[in-house]
């Protein structure tokens, strides 16, 4: 879950990514939540090897009524 400056909620799934080995460690929840936002919001990273850019969580991540707080509860969310 990704809660955008102009407070749009959007999901990201990651499932596609996970074909190419270079996002492998992702398949590992304390790797995968172990991300960093980007100075200034333009992605998150992992390490010097894993990222994705705001504008691909932008384009396609679906957009989602529930509020970043109920997510946060339930998935791994960021703030961009």
């Amino acid at each position: 879950m990704i809660e955008f400056t102009n407070h749009e909620v959007k999901q990201y799934n990651i499932v596609h990514l996970l074909k190419n080995l270079m996002f492998a460690p992702l398949r590992q929840p304390a790797f995968f939540n172990n991300f960093k936002v980007e100075q200034g919001g333009y992605g998150i990273v992992w390490n010097e090897d894993i990222d994705l850019s705001e504008y691909e969580l932008w384009k396609n991540g679906i957009t989602v009524a529930e509020s970043v707080g109920v997510a946060r509860r339930r998935h791994s969310s960021v703030k961009l």
